[in-house]
């Protein structure tokens, strides 16, 4: 892998098999399969200074490794994104887990067994656990929604405590609405866990952090002969949509492009820009050893912001009298503002407007969409890995 800050001088697309664009987990995965199983010589265009998208991660003058664009906990179900990329990096045991701060006391979430004796206190609680395990039986995990539909004053009850509590003032902070302007939809999907797992991804056969970074791992994905990286380039200044071709640099491009960036922009948002939240991150180092007892605590019933993060609780990282904190603050994505893009505002205008950018695009044949921008989705990291793993399929079976 060659590393380029800026395109040099003399450019030639045409000398490469495929261009992507982006260099976090989708663009990365493309590269890397295209290279390694059919041969392709690969150009990544990536517009900030740093390979791996979002999941960047570095040492801050503390020494503390921190996630520049947000905590990512990585944890999947999927044995073949979990195989793909264990071959880049090992994994600790990191088991996440997430306190919700109700009023100054830190409560587990998902609201679980011990929660419920928190928030009603010992016999109320065991109380309403017991009438959840013989409605729903024991470590289950059940939608609010379906706990009302029972027509149960108990249930209700904890339903409407976790809706208030949890749900509540934390959304209207994260999506910038007002109670009724919240899907209902999205009410009912609200979890409680019945039984007394406190992991947030109790499911997840494979989670853990990798051992030396996500920086680390992205070097590693992108490490092949076949592929230069070429950071500080925006690809929307030397990239034109045609109705059937796309030009790079001027030329008609044969070769495959794959584009993980956000598609409104491509076409300067004519048709209007795609609402989205971003997030600003407020960065603490603190002279001590620990700040909090775990890596994240959303704070749901007060506060402007939505969660501190503390990040050698994630990583397990030893700096002795040293941590560093992060608080988010949620609010509307500006674009052309040097904002970063997070979380799609996913309602029916929204979906529609997409579709019509996405229209001008479907005849271009060797133009490729994947990965939350450019597909305008929410994407765990292993559900963006698995799309570009399927789309890499496609065109390797095209290509062999």
């Amino acid at each position: 892998m060659q590393v380029y800050h800026g395109l040099p001088e003399g450019f030639e697309s045409n000398k490469y098999d495929m261009i992507v664009v982006g260099a976090g987990y989708a663009g990365a995965v493309c590269a890397r399969r295209l290279a390694e199983t059919a041969g392709f010589r690969v150009a990544v265009l990536e517009r900030r200074s740093h390979i791996a998208g979002n999941a960047y991660d570095y040492l801050d003058d503390a020494g503390v490794l921190v996630h520049k664009y947000g905590p990512h906990i990585y944890h999947t179900t999927d044995d073949r994104v979990h195989e793909f990329l264990s071959r880049f990096t090992e994994w600790t045991d990191y088991q996440h887990k997430v306190l919700a701060n109700i009023h100054g006391t830190l409560m587990p979430v998902p609201f679980n067994h011990a929660s419920l004796k928190l928030a009603f206190g010992e016999e109320r609680g065991e109380e309403l656990f017991e009438k959840l395990v013989s409605t729903f039986g024991l470590n289950k995990k059940v939608p609010i929604m379906d706990l009302r539909e029972k027509n149960d004053p108990d249930l209700a009850e904890v339903a409407d405590y976790v809706y208030e509590n949890v749900f509540l003032y934390y959304t209207m902070k994260q999506w910038g609405q007002t109670p009724d302007q919240i899907d209902p939809s999205v009410t009912g999907r609200v979890p409680v866990f019945i039984g007394d797992d406190d992991r947030y991804f109790p499911g997840a056969t494979h989670q853990g952090m990798p051992k030396e970074g996500y920086t680390e791992l992205f070097n590693r994905m992108l490490d092949h002969d076949l592929i230069d990286v070429f950071c500080d380039v925006d690809a929307r200044s030397i990239i034109e949509m045609r109705e059937s071709t796309i030009e790079i640099c001027g030329s008609v491009y044969g070769g495959e492009v794959v584009y993980t960036g956000p598609l409104d922009e491509l076409f300067d948002l004519d048709l209007g820009a795609l609402p989205y939240r971003t997030l600003d991150m407020q960065f603490e180092t603190l002279d001590q050893d620990q700040f909090q007892p775990v890596a994240t605590v959303n704070y749901t019933t007060s506060e402007d912001f939505t969660r501190i993060t503390e990040f050698k609780l994630m990583t397990g990282q030893q700096v002795p009298g040293k941590t560093t904190i992060m608080r988010e603050y949620s609010h509307a994505y500006e674009p052309g503002s040097g904002q970063t893009p997070y979380y799609a505002i996913l309602d029916p205008e929204n979906r529609a407007l997409y579709q019509s950018y996405r229209s001008r695009v479907e005849n271009v044949t060797n133009f490729h969409l994947v990965g939350r921008l450019a597909e305008y989705r929410y994407y765990d990291m292993d559900a963006v890995v698995d799309s570009a793993l399927s789309l890499s399929d496609e065109l390797i079976a095209c290509h062999n």
